[in-house]
Parts: C-alpha cells; structure tokens; sequence
C-alpha cells in the first residue's frame, strides 16, 4: 500500500466515491471546478484522497441538501476549512462570461458550429455548471426563441441551436446516473418533442449531488411507469408543453399513486396536477432543482 504517512491520502477514487455516495466524475468534476481537493498521487500518478477529503464530501453534499448550489456549497467547504470564510479557490462566476455569450448566440444563429462549439468550450472553462445554465444556456434560448417569434431568425436556426445545445449538455452529464445520491428520473410523455429544460433540470440537480435517470422526449407514460418500476428513483418528473387534454390523465394517476411525482410545462396547470394527484412546480429547471432538492430555489 502506498505510504500514507508520507503522502497523506490513501483512498483511491472509487473508494472516495463509495464512502460518500458521489459519483467519480462528480468528484472529478468537483476538484476540477472548485478546487475541492488537492489529492496526492501514488507512484503510478493516481490521485490518492485523505479522511479530510472524505469530511469535506459530506460537507459538500450537506450543503447541497440544504439547497445551496454547487458553486455556493465549495465555497462554504473551501472556506470553512481554511478558516476564513472567503472560498477564495471557487471559480469565478463573474462578466467574464459576457462576451463568449454573445459569440455563442452570434454563432448559432449563423449555422457556425465550429464557432458555437468554441463559445461554448470557453463558457464551460470559466464558468460553474450553475453559472452556465443560468447566466449563458437559458438565456440564450430565451433569446433566440425570442427573435424566431419576431421573425428575426429561421425555425431552421432555432432547431440548430437547440440540438447543438442539447448536445453539448448531454455531453456535460455523462455519468449523471452514477452514485448513491438521490435519485430522480426525468421524461417528457409521448408526442412531446422538447426536453432541453430536463437536461438542465438533470444537470442542476447532478450538480447537488443527485443521481439522474433520463428518458427524454417523447416517451410514452408505459414506458415511464416501468423504468420507475425497474430504478425505484425517489421522484419522477415529467415536463410537457403539450395541451392539457392531450395529457394522458389515467396512466400519470396510476404511476402517481405508486410514487412521488412531479408535472412542470406549460402544458401543466394547478388544476390538472390535482387530477392527476402530482405536485405541480410552475417554475423553471433551475427553481425546480432546488425545490426537489428540499431548499431554496437556484
């Protein structure tokens, strides 16, 4: 075994990752973007982690728990622990982003993915996850949603930049279903073809340590019923845009019955969820990340 007297860790990642129920890629991604741990190295370079990084994991996620975001709840670790309260290693979330924004936009409304794709890659090297959604990918499909609606770009460049988004964060979950955090499964029901807002709902919530099964669009409500029969997730969230007489109202019940689920979309009102006995949450996928999560919204 490599000398923990001399190097001070000893746990190899996966067993990090199986005392505190947080995924690997979460822990890396964790470490990456806040600075979280400063792991020693075995002499065959793996990162080797300490009880104090072990401490600071359960740290973290009781921050998260509470409804903090990731951004927030390192730098409470961060600065809990070096006894200053600053968390001066989070990484900046500040005007930074201004600039490659409008690049992205700019980029996607012309069809230049080789510019999209580098926007965005400068976006997720200076920003939290939380920043990037909130401050970059939400509203800049606000934005072009927005100009469609004026006729100012194409359905053409709209669809374009929804995929290349789409595409982009799915790439940012990888892994989202690993861990032994809470789990969430995430589906839009049959003949509902958008589900960018639960790919930001499931990488908001990954970010507070959840883990996340996702079905995606149009999946029908049979199909969302047995995968919560077969993963046993703590919620079932099920966004849709399409009108509320189109909501296939017997099978919601019936899985409504069985577990907690919850309806968002603008095809969803107070009054349809009652019918359906589902919880009924108007916001959007950040606000519903920390609503699931049991604290303030994001």
């Amino acid at each position: 075994m490599y000398n923990r007297a001399v190097a001070g860790g000893y746990l190899r990642i996966g067993e990090l990752s199986r005392r505190t129920g947080v995924s690997p890629e979460l822990l890396r991604a964790w470490e990456r973007r806040y600075e979280l741990f400063h792991p020693d190295r075995s002499p065959g370079r793996f990162r080797l982690y300490s009880d104090e990084d072990v401490a600071r994991v359960q740290e973290m996620r009781r921050h998260l728990d509470a409804g903090l975001s990731a951004a927030e709840a390192a730098r409470a670790v961060v600065g809990s622990r070096a006894g200053n309260g600053a968390g001066a290693s989070a990484r900046p979330d500040g005007a930074a982003s201004d600039e490659p924004r409008r690049e992205l936009t700019d980029a996607l409304a012309s069809f230049d993915e080789a510019g999209a794709q580098a926007a965005f890659d400068r976006l997720v090297g200076a920003l939290s996850l939380d920043a990037l959604l909130s401050d970059v990918v939400l509203p800049v499909l606000r934005d072009l949603g927005e100009r469609w609606e004026r006729g100012e770009i194409t359905v053409a460049q709209e669809h374009f930049a929804s995929n290349l988004l789409r595409g982009r964060l799915l790439g940012l979950g990888r892994g989202w279903g690993r861990g032994g955090g809470r789990h969430a499964l995430l589906a839009a029901p049959a003949g509902d073809q958008h589900d960018l807002g639960l790919v930001v709902l499931g990488l908001a919530l990954r970010d507070r340590g959840w883990r996340v099964t996702f079905l995606g669009a149009d999946t029908p409500i049979e199909t969302i019923a047995d995968t919560a029969r077969r993963v046993a997730p703590e919620v079932v969230v099920i966004a849709t845009l399409i009108p509320p007489e189109a909501t296939p109202r017997d099978e919601i019940r019936d899985l409504a019955h069985s577990r907690r689920v919850v309806v968002s979309g603008a095809g969803v009102t107070d009054g349809l969820a009652g019918d359906l006995g589902a919880e009924h949450f108007p916001g959007g996928p950040l606000e519903a990340a920390g609503y699931l999560a049991g604290g303030v919204p994001a």
